[in-house]
């Protein structure tokens, strides 16, 4: 046995979509390219400086020098669960609560203590990139499902058609990353009452709640029923509302056996979240919160920028315009096409290497005819990338 051999598990699973794109246009900004980057899910923001300098006065106290419980600070539990009642209406007890770190990782988490080998959890597309990919790496297997509801969205009777005996878990994104959409009260109410008939666990991942527009109005899974908020994990984080991506901060809300199984699993592989991110993540939750409202405004206007723009490229799709999140998700299958490739990737690579604007294949998100476009960029950017993008399929030989 060649014992550098690599886990059977760990050669299905494919490097995120998003973070190697980054790496690329990374590597050409290093060389001195003028890239513009709209590949990734992050503000381009800063930190507001109230949680900064809380960060700071904790650093000089003393306070973040040493461990914490591994499912993090009880003051930070508290703020969680005070947030999340503020939000909702619903309160959680400290049991019920996990700190991790990063809200990715708290995915991974979830996954690591329900599935066993064979597992399946259904993944409505388009999905993030790193859903199934966790899936695999807890033995499951991911199923894709194909929307046929409303703006893309996901109904009981596609989840139906999917669903076997050994479907374990249901992943829903809303407000939606990659598309932006967002799923109203009764479409979640259906989902959620099928989800519990069927004794599968809802995943929902709201890390984008804060971020809705243009008056579209966001509910939470946990605000519909007693009966599917106990069937429910609620995934958030920090990264998005505060701009805080780099201090890897997040949390699930949940069934209290489910949440005790996490931490210790997490006791394993992290221990606690990183402390300093801990009482930066306090402050940002017990504080002021017009930061992050400015933060969503200014999100509101480059999305009401950008869309009719994207909207107007020739062999672009997008009919729809997102209601949350800061991603715009085109159907490209007309434009690449006409302009001689036979892939998305084909495409979006000699965008970057030729127009020098970074997006990221639809293919990484089970969509391979589509690109996401992040808006997450001052709108100079997105009025210099637009023309790029414009410019690139002219001179591909793609007039209408």
């Amino acid at each position: 046995m060649d014992k550098m051999a690599l886990s059977k598990k760990v050669m299905r699973v494919q490097p995120s979509a998003t973070l190697a794109m980054a790496a690329k246009t990374k590597a050409m900004l290093a060389k001195g390219a003028d890239v513009i980057n709209l590949s990734l899910g992050e503000p381009d923001f800063t930190t507001p400086t109230a949680i900064e300098s809380a960060a700071i006065d904790a650093i000089r106290s003393g306070k973040t020098s040493f461990y914490t419980p591994a499912g993090g600070l009880p003051e930070l539990k508290q703020a969680i669960a005070q947030r999340v009642a503020a939000d909702t209406g619903v309160k959680y007890q400290a049991k019920q609560i996990i700190a991790t770190t990063g809200a990715k990782f708290a995915l991974y988490l979830i996954f690591q203590v329900i599935l066993n080998a064979g597992d399946e959890v259904l993944l409505p597309a388009p999905f993030w990139v790193s859903y199934a990919e966790q899936v695999k790496l807890a033995g499951g297997r991911p199923l894709l499902v194909h929307p046929t509801g409303e703006n893309g969205k996901v109904t009981v009777a596609d989840l139906e058609m999917v669903r076997t005996p050994q479907t374990q878990a249901l992943v829903i994104n809303s407000p939606q990353n990659p598309t932006g959409a967002i799923y109203t009260a009764s479409e979640l109410t259906a989902l959620g009452h099928w989800a519990a008939s069927h004794d599968i666990l809802l995943i929902a991942d709201e890390i984008y709640s804060h971020l809705v527009y243009n008056g579209n109005q966001f509910t939470s899974v946990i605000q519909l029923d007693q009966t599917i908020r106990d069937n429910t994990l609620l995934v958030s984080g920090l990264s998005k509302t505060y701009a805080m991506t780099g201090w890897r901060l997040g949390y699930v809300l949940g069934n209290a056996g489910i949440i005790q199984a996490m931490t210790t699993v997490a006791s394993h592989a992290t221990g606690n979240p990183t402390a300093v991110s801990q009482y930066a993540a306090i402050a940002a939750l017990n504080g002021d919160q017009s930061a992050a409202e400015a933060m969503r405004l200014s999100f509101e206007q480059r999305l009401n920028y950008l869309f009719p723009k994207i909207q107007s490229l020739s062999g672009f799709e997008l009919p729809t315009k997102p209601q949350g999140a800061f991603y715009l998700f085109p159907n490209v299958k007309r434009a690449v096409v006409r302009c001689g490739y036979t892939t998305t990737e084909d495409f979006v690579t000699d965008l970057l290497t030729q127009a020098y604007v970074a997006v990221v294949p639809g293919r990484a998100f089970g969509q391979p005819d589509y690109i996401r476009i992040s808006y997450a960029a001052s709108e100079t950017q997105l009025a210099e990338a637009y023309q790029r993008m414009a410019e690139f399929l002219r001179t591909k030989g793609n007039p209408d």
